[in-house]
């Protein structure tokens, strides 16, 4: 399944309270995107239906408050199958899982529920169709993340992964005319295409996948960062250190003219040096980040003297994804 292309509405920017003085500038789109709100939704609902405890392989998002908020409501995160009961219920994370994932949990009689990004499924499809057609596949991304373990895991024979331009020197392939790059879909737009770059100067016939694998909302989220960091002495990212896509906002924030960003989980975590000398302060949030934290944010600024809010929105987003077919018939 693909995304359709969000609404780009250009720069806008409600009016402030003031021309000059404390200011902030509130990135829009941020926090929630499709796939994570149909995760964590997925296991709320699943919570309701089945009752606790409710068993979730890896972290169903990448966000330290999520995770914790349903812990407290009895979900039992586990790194492999083999910790879960025999029979109990079992959500696979927004990352995705690979084939001897979903065998292992069949073969414990688990009840699984895949609450795996749709997005994140066409980039795994695009892995079998070329492994199918045996191409070498070269995927762009971190090793050791979730995301790309599941879609490697889809075709381990023919994957190899490819994490950042300095690592295309050592890419070996058996037939250059049949090679194709693939990502992981929370990646910095421009560090992948760099590596690209790279790979294709390698493989001059190097073929681009079907459509774009990086996320909608992972680029959307970058292009409201870069469109506000030139104005900002500081821009403050919400969201957990092992979230890509909001250890790639910082760097996007710096790389864009941003005088300094830094990443939080909580208002609380900022520092009172981060503000000295400054007048204007970005915020923005990964795209597993609930609102409310962006929100402690900004009164935790508000209390400091930034009282001017102004929103900078480079995109509408509009687009909703349908729960597992288990939970579908729940959904309000």
């Amino acid at each position: 399944m693909s995304a359709p292309v969000p609404l780009q509405v250009g720069i806008t920017r409600s009016a402030g309270t003031s021309a000059s003085g404390k200011r902030v500038l509130l990135a829009e789109p941020r926090g929630y995107c499709a796939g994570v709100d149909r995760a964590v939704e997925t296991v709320e609902k699943a919570l309701d239906k089945y009752g606790a405890p409710i068993y979730v392989r890896k972290e169903i998002v990448h966000n330290r408050h999520v995770v914790d908020t349903l812990a407290d409501r009895g979900v039992i995160f586990v790194d492999e199958t083999d910790e879960v009961p025999e029979g109990a219920v079992l959500v696979f994370s927004a990352h995705g899982v690979s084939p001897a994932v979903h065998e292992a949990a069949a073969s414990r009689s688990l009840r699984t529920i895949d609450a795996t990004c749709p997005l994140v499924t066409k980039v795994h499809q695009e892995a079998k169709r070329f492994a199918r057609d045996d191409y070498d596949i070269l995927l762009i991304g971190h090793e050791g993340h979730e995301e790309v373990e599941g879609t490697a895991g889809e075709a381990p024979d023919h994957v190899q992964l490819v994490d950042g331009p300095d690592a295309v020197d050592s890419v070996t392939v058996r037939d250059p005319s049949k090679v194709i790059w693939l990502s992981q879909t929370t990646l910095s737009v421009d560090e992948t295409m760099e590596t690209v770059q790279r790979l294709r100067r390698k493989f001059p016939q190097l073929q681009d996948p079907p459509s774009d694998d990086i996320c909608y909302a992972t680029q959307n989220r970058q292009v409201a960062v870069k469109a506000m960091a030139p104005e900002c002495d500081l821009v403050i990212v919400v969201g957990s250190r092992n979230s890509s896509n909001s250890v790639r906002l910082v760097e996007v924030a710096l790389g864009a003219g941003a005088k300094a960003a830094h990443l939080v989980d909580y208002a609380k975590e900022i520092e009172p040096a981060w503000l000295e000398g400054v007048e204007t302060i970005g915020i923005t949030s990964g795209a597993s980040v609930p609102e409310i934290l962006v929100q402690g944010v900004v009164e935790f600024l508000d209390q400091h003297g930034f009282h001017d809010v102004q929103t900078v929105t480079t995109a509408n987003e509009t687009l909703v994804f349908a729960l597992p077919r288990e939970l579908r018939a729940s959904r309000r």
